[in-house]
């Protein structure tokens, strides 16, 4: 143990003698995979992650087969990891994990390549192709340690991910409900898309929002339907405030939620509507 150590603070020494003398270069084009690894091990440990990078991804591609193969390819992700360079991290992760399914490293391999998909997410308004990949890689990660000490962290990831989707969902609801009924009935097509939302994630933290969203449009859609839907539509919305106050009794949107209600039992079966002032 000693002796490795000791070998390491020469290697750690060496560096700055070598890059100094322009060492780097003859260390990069050198066929001794040997001492390249154990230098591109050495940088590793003093944080120069983009020139140990460079070097292990030869030595990665030449120890394949090797008993440092493995130790290689994890080093390897853990540099793009740290060098914020997610994608390639999660990658080589579960390169590494594929390559080698039982080891010292699969569980951090396979947690590690989720989280990095996790960090790589973007904005909830963009496309959530990652978001969605990064939850079914971390999903897959529980379900194959479920007693691991990374679970919760896992699991709050997914969460966190699974209200991204949400949002953006709610993005969608909310921009049909503006639309109203411009070119078509964009009120039936915000309340299924709310409605799925709901149904997909019922806990996520935008069900309260979702929920009036659906009353609202269910309201709206029957204040402008023609006279024989009307009574049907209105009939809706009214059991949908049910609904709502049901679930959010103590809401901040029950005085609209009310307002809608008492509108819309005054305009049952009454041909002439009322509109409600606030």
């Amino acid at each position: 143990m000693r002796r490795t150590a000791s070998i390491v603070s020469v290697l750690v020494l060496g560096i700055s003698v070598l890059t100094g003398c322009s060492g780097y270069n003859k260390i990069l084009k050198a066929s001794d995979y040997n001492t390249k690894y154990s230098l591109a091990k050495a940088y590793f440990m003093e944080g120069h992650y983009t020139t140990c990078s460079s070097m292990l991804e030869e030595c990665v591609a030449y120890q394949r087969g090797t008993s440092k193969a493995e130790e290689s390819m994890f080093l390897l992700a853990t540099c793009y990891y740290n060098m914020d360079d997610f994608l390639s991290a999660s990658q080589y992760y579960m390169a590494c994990y594929r390559s080698f399914p039982n080891s010292t490293y699969s569980e951090d391999c396979l947690f590690r390549s989720g989280k990095s998909l996790f960090l790589d997410t973007p904005d909830p308004r963009l496309d959530a192709t990652s978001t969605s990949n990064a939850i079914l890689q971390l999903q897959r990660f529980v379900e194959a340690y479920p007693n691991s000490k990374y679970r919760h962290e896992a699991e709050n990831m997914i969460y966190t991910m699974n209200d991204r989707l949400v949002e953006k969902e709610l993005r969608t609801a909310d921009l049909y409900y503006n639309m109203g009924n411009f070119l078509g009935n964009n009120y039936r097509s915000c309340i299924l898309v709310a409605q799925n939302a709901l149904r997909d994630f019922p806990y996520t933290k935008y069900r309260e929002d979702l929920s009036i969203l659906v009353l609202k449009a269910k309201f709206q859609m029957a204040q402008e339907s023609v006279l024989s839907k009307r009574d049907d539509r209105y009939r809706d919305a009214i059991d949908e405030y049910y609904a709502f106050k049901n679930e959010f009794p103590e809401s901040s949107f029950m005085k609209e939620a009310d307002k809608i209600y008492r509108t819309s039992t005054k305009n049952l079966g009454n041909k002439n509507q009322i509109i409600e002032e606030d």
